[in-house]
């Protein structure tokens, strides 16, 4: 394999890829990526067996071929090499060696045989397919993930859960993540051609891996699915994925819609005061109490080791007296979600040892579910 491609490129396509790649593992070819020349264009590939991510570049090809080489390593030196340089990559010269020529820059990387890396993850039969904006599917993975568990033990909460659904509007996309503390629900108008397809749940890794990529310049992102596998299109780079074999639990039980009372508050003044409290709260818990009474919110924490911390903000509340408690950590993603010039959070209570329900209300599509603490 011989080939020169400009660096901006093959440094771009290196991004995309190399974050598939897992830094340790027992199985030395998954650290690498695979080089493929062939007709004007490298194919550049990482899979961890579960994940994998395709990129084709233009380049100029002297000679096809392909081979592996160390991800991290490579990206790192590509990285280092000066902006708008023209790279030469061959492959064709000692046994197990890719040689990399940028000026005076000479650097020869230990080569894994491509016969050896993984073949590309089974995509069989993909029946449902749509497509969406790339806006859309940055935002409903902006507003959700953030609630995804990270526990082993309910490996079916690890990632984001995609079905159709029936709401007052009509027929949607619904997008649901939980960790089991807290639960955030996000529509959409359902995508033409999403009708029959199948609940899925959608890997965390997966989830970070498109939200990079579609970070892009890309307008559009053709999603393709099956209840086993997703692909998904951005433009040059393709994503496909196995998804988490399990149940996701009825989340609809634990949204509670019946919630009375009423607090309206500006999320950046809340953050903020949620933020400075916090600073004293205990460590691991980093518990904040908000005692509500007409018109007047007062946040507080305490912990033996630091002391207490209370902060008091005016905010539009009209219903009667109530303490409860909630993880600092929770409230702050929730509020990083809102456009503080916008109409404001909108939490609904019933008691204070019951869910609150959390709106964003220049956003009806999202609904979120926080469980109390005791403080």
């Amino acid at each position: 394999m011989k080939l020169t491609i400009e660096r901006g490129a093959l440094l771009k396509s290196l991004q995309h890829v190399q974050g598939v790649v897992e830094r340790r593992t027992t199985i030395p070819i998954l650290s690498n990526v695979l080089l493929d020349a062939a007709e004007g264009t490298l194919s550049v590939t990482a899979t961890d067996m579960d994940l994998a991510v395709v990129e084709r570049i233009p380049c100029t090809v002297s000679a096809g071929g392909a081979t592996t080489v160390a991800a991290h390593t490579l990206y790192d030196l590509v990285r280092k090499l000066p902006e708008g340089a023209e790279i030469e990559v061959d492959s064709g010269g000692a046994q197990n060696q890719l040689v990399v020529r940028c000026g005076r820059s000479r650097l020869a990387l230990t080569t894994l045989p491509s016969e050896d890396f993984p073949a590309a993850i089974a995509d069989g039969e993909l029946p449902h397919g749509f497509r969406m904006r790339a806006a859309d599917l940055r935002a409903v993975i902006d507003r959700t993930r953030f609630a995804m568990s990270s526990e082993e033990t309910r490996y079916y909460l690890n990632g984001i859960y995609l079905h159709p659904a029936e709401s007052e509007s009509g027929p949607v996309l619904r997008i649901v993540a939980t960790d089991g503390h807290r639960l955030a629900r996000v529509e959409m108008p359902l995508p033409e051609g999403a009708s029959g397809m199948p609940g899925i749940i959608v890997p965390r890794k997966t989830v970070g891996e498109m939200r990079k990529l579609v970070d892009e310049d890309v307008e559009d992102v053709a999603l393709t699915l099956s209840d086993t596998r997703l692909r998904a299109a951005f433009g040059d780079t393709v994503l496909t994925s196995k998804l988490i074999d399990g149940t996701y639990p009825d989340y609809d039980r634990v949204i509670p819609f019946a919630n009375d009372k009423t607090l309206k508050v500006a999320p950046g003044s809340f953050a903020k005061a949620v933020d400075l409290v916090s600073t004293i709260g205990a460590e691991g818990s980093r518990a904040v109490k908000l005692r509500l009474d007409q018109g007047l919110l007062v946040l507080s924490a305490s912990s033996p080791e630091a002391g207490e911390a209370e902060e008091q903000l005016d905010v539009d509340y009209a219903d009667g007296p109530l303490e409860i408690g909630f993880n600092a950590r929770y409230l702050l993603d929730i509020a990083a979600l809102m456009d503080d010039a916008g109409d404001g959070a909108q939490f609904l209570f019933s008691d204070g040892a019951s869910s609150a329900l959390v709106r964003d209300l220049d956003d009806p599509a999202s609904v979120y579910v926080l469980m109390p603490m005791r403080v």
